[in-house]
């Protein structure tokens, strides 16, 4: 459960800095989410999803030995 949390938190803190270093940036990025179909949306959010998993996979698996 603790490792659940420190990884939303993670996100947070990820975000955070983001919105924090260039804000000017995330307002345009937006902007252009805004004008883009649903479809595409959609699809960014599953690659996102699929690369997170295959990350932690990772994380978990084949560097969890070292």
């Amino acid at each position: 459960m603790s490792e659940i949390v420190t990884a939303i938190g993670l996100v947070f803190v990820i975000e955070g800095l983001i919105y924090a270093l260039m804000p000017g940036g995330m307002k345009q990025m937006m902007a252009m989410m805004r004008d883009l179909p649903e479809e595409s949306l959609r699809n960014t959010g599953m690659v996102a999803v699929a690369i997170g998993v295959a990350v932690v996979w990772i994380a978990r698996n084949l560097l969890a030995g070292t």
